[in-house]
């Protein structure tokens, strides 16, 4: 099958952090000749018989995803994988039980891994596909934070720089005790506090043990989140402090400590990549944000007013180690007032370099996304799957597709679902083609491609870019 034939379906879960790095992909894709069809995750999987046969990238390989894999299979596409969160992960049997499904791996042709050590970690999982290649090729989310394609966001900056004036970036990650919804905490709210509390959806996977260990952290941390936030605003009077919550956070209790101050903002608007580079410093609690920080070389701050060893570095050791780390609020203001004098900068030594290094591939030389374009192209160029020229399979696939997708939706109206309408709406709002296509011309621009790639909706919830 030749490369101009070959469909890329690129599904995106949460917006603000999939998005740019998927359209950068999917313009490297556009330029070797691919059709990318690009979209909200859980849309596409309804309407995932409408689409010709093509090669699905999907960004987890957990036991969820094993059905909408078998699926996939029927209807002729092939399966590729990453998974989103195997930078900053949780120790290797809990990681294997909560991200890793024997079943659903056997049904991925290609594993696509940030760096040399998530390669390892799947290497070591005793159930992974013998003979299926693992290519450490980097994400396409590593590539925004390169020198030569962060000038994607240069107006962006500016315009964040002119609109929040000189800010302090706090990254909260509380979806753990602040889910929004209760459901999708490590515990459900317990009507009856003398009973064992329940796991919510958070908590699969783990002990019961290991949840509580790591609810009593999150849950201190993001108390004194709430402190910390007000005494910046008064400890810092020339700066504004913007608050930016996970993308599953329920961001109500910050917007009503921000209704207290006068120089405290709410957001989870776009990228975090613009505000890294935007602001002054960032402070977070063993975010995924302090590496990507340490790469762009701005100061970053991991703030553990409340500190577990066994978690802090069996969960959150890689965003820990390559930030400045501070354990009371004394502490942090002190540091904070430092990195604002220019007295002190980015964490930045040899140690942490080599530590950068063995987690993120593709920080020099070609790009993650090129690196699994590449991959993608040999996959062309090489044989046809026979499934998918089956009709029987692919009607099959067609009737199990129509009647995941009714329950699916049926059950996002129930009362105690954690994918009410609502949420799918806070995590991929509308966005219009115009900006769309804009967001494509500057990475044509920025990867150099003289030739036009145009967007087109494909439905309603779709786009693709193609030359």
């Amino acid at each position: 099958m030749a490369v101009a034939e070959s469909l890329l379906i690129i599904p995106v879960e949460n917006q603000v952090r999939e998005l740019d790095p998927k359209l950068l992909l999917a313009c490297v894709a556009a330029q070797r000749g691919f059709t990318s069809l690009i979209g909200f995750r859980r849309e596409i999987h309804f309407q995932v018989g409408a689409f010709p046969p093509g090669i699905y990238l999907s960004k987890s390989m957990t036991g969820a995803s094993n059905m909408m894999f078998r699926i996939m299979r029927k209807l002729g596409h092939r399966v590729v994988a990453w998974d989103e969160e195997a930078l900053v992960h949780l120790p290797d049997e809990i990681y294997y039980s909560r991200r890793l499904s024997p079943a659903a791996m056997h049904q991925v042709s290609h594993f696509f891994a940030w760096g040399q050590d998530s390669a390892d970690l799947w290497r070591r999982f005793p159930q992974f596909p013998p003979g299926t290649p693992v290519h450490v090729t980097g994400n396409p989310r590593c590539d925004l934070l390169r020198p030569e394609v962060r000038q994607f966001y240069r107006q962006e900056v500016e315009r964040l720089r002119e609109q929040h004036g000189d800010f302090i970036l706090v990254n909260t990650n509380f979806n753990h005790v602040n889910a929004f919804s209760p459901v999708q905490n490590l515990f459900q709210p317990q009507l009856n506090p003398e009973e064992e509390p329940k796991f919510g959806r958070s908590a699969f996977g783990m002990t019961r043990e290991y949840a509580l260990k790591l609810r009593d952290l999150k849950q201190g941390m993001f108390e004194a989140f709430q402190t910390m936030i007000v005494a910046l605003e008064k400890a810092f009077p020339r700066q504004n402090v913007i608050v930016r919550p996970h993308p599953t956070e329920n961001p109500a209790v910050y917007h009503r400590i921000a209704q207290g101050c006068s120089r405290v903002k709410v957001t989870n608007e776009g990228n975090v990549v613009p505000w890294l580079m935007a602001c002054r410093c960032i402070i977070h609690n063993g975010c995924t944000t302090g590496v990507e920080a340490y790469v762009l070389g701005t100061p970053a701050i991991s703030y553990r007013a409340v500190v577990n060893e066994e978690i802090d570095y069996g969960f959150y050791r890689l965003p820990n180690l390559v930030s400045h780390q501070c354990f009371n609020l004394n502490e942090l203001l002190g540091l904070l007032q430092d990195v604002l004098t220019g007295k002190t900068g980015a964490a930045v030594s040899g140690e942490r370099d080599e530590l950068i290094d063995r987690h993120l591939a593709a920080t020099k030389g070609p790009m993650a996304s090129e690196r699994i374009v590449d991959v993608l192209e040999s996959m062309v160029a090489g044989s046809v799957d026979k499934a998918r020229h089956d009709r029987f399979q692919r009607l099959h696939g067609h009737l199990w597709a129509t009647g995941r997708t009714v329950v699916k939706r049926i059950k996002s109206r129930l009362p105690r679902s954690h994918n009410k309408p609502e949420f799918q709406r806070h995590r991929y709002p509308q966005i219009s083609l115009e900006d769309v296509q804009n967001r494509v011309d500057r990475f044509r621009e920025i990867t150099g491609f003289a030739g036009k790639i145009a967007v087109r909706r494909f439905g309603e919830q779709f786009f693709t870019v193609s030359t």
